[in-house]
């Protein structure tokens, strides 16, 4: 174990400063231009939108290089891309991919593309093709990102904002996800290898729980629309902050589901507060819909394998203001 294994660890102290990121974003949009959307770009062409969404699967990578299983990072790829398009309620149709390595390899990437087409084919979209680029000089490994389009009718997208009084339908994440990798490879590898034996059931190595991929939320589309959902949040980089894009409230959530035991996991390992927690990765909790009628939500629950999970307050209404307390925990 290593002289520092009792210190609190931070998504900063691991790399990963989430306000530097921020600001560094919106310098970029500034330098660009507004565009209209937010978890997609949209593009107004006629009677419907064009929607575009762009991700990767960032370090989670590593964990795939180390176990040598790049089995199930397509997945990953296609998840982080389709789920932002159904926050924004636009249905997923196409994606291409970006794979930039420093030498081509065969295995590897036969692998990566068995993930993309199961990823694909959970999602339903079409892979209409992609890139892979061999540069030595600037990459290390190999990266992963892809873009996806969708389209909406222009009656068809969710307002994006939660209003006071709204219920909040959740739905379990499969784990970690593809978020806040950096923070949890840090944390389990303070005194253990990707390799050793996973402590909790359902995988033999820690690495193999760490590369639990994505779930994929493009069948909660259709019945969100037919509940009324007025926006979602997809709980990804910056965990439960989320929610904030949905409006400056105060959202409440006492009934979130339980986090899967890799979290435990890295929490103990890295002595990570709860709150650094719940601010870094998705906790049980991968997406979250607010609804104007609290039967209507309870109704899409009960539709779905989702929960509602809490509630929109004012946040006038509390000294702490706008954020996200979750049972208790103010963030």
């Amino acid at each position: 174990m290593t002289d520092d294994a009792d210190d609190e660890l931070t998504y900063a102290d691991a790399g990963v400063d989430i306000e530097a990121s921020e600001s560094a974003t919106a310098a970029l949009i500034d330098a660009v231009g507004d565009s209209e959307g937010d978890y997609a770009g949209l593009l107004d062409i006629g009677d419907r939108y064009l929607a575009l969404a762009t991700d990767g699967v960032g370090t989670k990578l590593l964990v795939a290089e180390a176990i040598g299983d790049y089995s199930t990072v397509g997945i990953d790829c296609i998840a982080m891309n389709v789920n932002d398009l159904v926050a924004a309620g636009v249905r997923p149709v196409a994606f291409v991919d970006y794979l930039a390595i420093d030498e081509p390899d065969d295995d590897f990437a036969e692998q990566i593309g068995e993930g993309l087409a199961a990823g694909a084919d959970q999602a339903d979209i079409e892979l209409v093709g992609g890139e892979t680029a061999v540069m030595p000089e600037v990459v290390k490994g190999l990266d992963l990102a892809g873009a996806c389009v969708g389209l909406a009718d222009k009656d068809g997208l969710f307002d994006g904002a939660a209003e006071p009084g709204d219920t909040l339908v959740g739905w379990a994440s499969s784990g970690i996800h593809s978020n806040g990798l950096t923070l949890a490879r840090t944390a389990t590898t303070r005194d253990h290898e990707y390799t050793d034996a996973c402590p909790f059931e359902g995988y033999d190595t820690i690495g193999e729980a760490l590369l639990e991929p994505t779930r994929i939320y493009t069948d909660l589309l259709t019945p969100m629309r037919a509940h009324g959902v007025r926006g979602a949040a997809h709980i990804t980089g910056g965990g439960w902050g989320n929610l904030q894009r949905l409006g400056e409230h105060r959202y409440v959530i006492d009934d979130p589901f339980d986090a899967q035991p890799v979290f435990d996991f890295v929490q103990e390992q890295g002595n990570v507060s709860d709150a650094e927690m719940h601010t870094t990765f998705n906790m049980g909790t991968g997406f979250v819909a607010a609804v104007g009628d609290s039967e209507a939500a309870a109704d899409l629950a009960a539709a779905t394998d989702g929960r509602v999970i809490g509630h929109v307050e004012a946040s006038d209404d509390h000294d702490a203001g706008a954020g996200v307390s979750i049972r208790g925990l103010d963030l």
